[in-house]
């Protein structure tokens, strides 16, 4: 049986999963596809550590950089793009490299993401007014109504996802949980192989600190303040990578700079964290890579 043509690298941020892309490219002429929500922003190329151009001029890179900070990407507008460049890999018999530790994009590859349009503002500012006039109780059986497995499903107390799955019927006619059922994975059973970078934890918290200096020496505060300049909407994607907030806060005069580089520092071993977390739940079975993070 010929291997797969397509190898999943996930891991936590900081982990050394690009590095290993790399260097497996280098060695099977694959070409690296990004599978990481941050390093499609071509604004954020500091930021989000995504590949130099010196190490894009040494493999092929797809969908790094692609997107304009004021464009919201989701994990189903990824899924729509990664699509048609496997396609075009497969047809040249060329092997391709998924690299991320976005979930949802990885879930869209081996699980599934239900295409569900997207609901207009207005439908969702009425769901909450709705939910906030009558209570949870009445609001759930309105849901019901409409989704009975939804409701049927979510918690009491989650105001969220109840007012999405009332949103979502509103809107397009259809149960959410009918969308749901519909998913299919991008990739066919078989045609993939999946793999974990897993460093020792405490090794992955010193490459997230010391990652972390090299971004504020490379830049990191003038991509911010770039970012700032435009006044984008601060509920943006590209807004809430990681940094924005706390140097944005050192920059507005709000604290120093070494306070902001440690909250900076919090956060990332946090996402770390909850990176982990996540494939260690969603992928037990995928091969696990304890190499050790990026260099130093």
């Amino acid at each position: 049986m010929p291997e797969p043509l397509i190898t999943l690298i996930a891991g936590p941020t900081a982990s050394g999963k690009s590095r290993l892309a790399l260097e497996t490219a280098e060695r099977t002429g694959a070409v690296i596809v990004n599978a990481d929500s941050q390093q499609l922003y071509a604004d954020l190329r500091v930021l989000s550590a995504r590949p130099s151009v010196e190490d894009e001029a040494r493999v092929e890179h797809r969908l790094y950089g692609v997107a304009d900070a004021a464009d919201a990407w989701s994990a189903g507008r990824w899924s729509r793009a990664v699509r048609p460049v496997l396609e075009t890999l497969a047809a040249a018999g060329r092997p391709a490299l998924l690299v991320g530790g976005t979930g949802l994009y990885l879930t869209s590859l081996t699980k599934g993401l239900a295409d569900i349009p997207d609901v207009p503002l207005e439908v969702r500012e009425a769901a909450g007014a709705l939910y906030d006039a009558v209570g949870e109780a009445a609001f759930r059986d309105r849901v019901a109504a409409r989704d009975a497995a939804a409701a049927a499903r979510i918690e009491v107390g989650d105001r969220q996802r109840l007012t999405r799955a009332w949103a979502v019927a509103e809107h397009t006619g259809r149960a959410l949980s009918d969308w749901t059922a519909d998913t299919r994975p991008l990739l066919a059973e078989g045609s993939w192989i999946g793999t974990v970078v897993e460093p020792p934890r405490e090794s992955l918290y010193a490459a997230c600190d010391a990652r972390v200096a090299r971004m504020v020496e490379a830049g990191a505060l003038d991509e911010v303040r770039a970012l700032l300049a435009r006044g984008l909407d601060p509920d943006l994607p590209a807004m809430k990578a990681l940094g924005v907030r706390e140097l944005a806060a050192h920059l507005a005069g709000g604290t120093t700079l070494q306070a902001a580089v440690e909250a900076t520092r919090q956060a990332t071993r946090n996402y770390a964290k909850r990176q982990l977390t996540w494939f260690r739940n969603q992928t037990p079975d995928w091969a696990r890579v304890p190499i050790s993070p990026e260099r130093q």
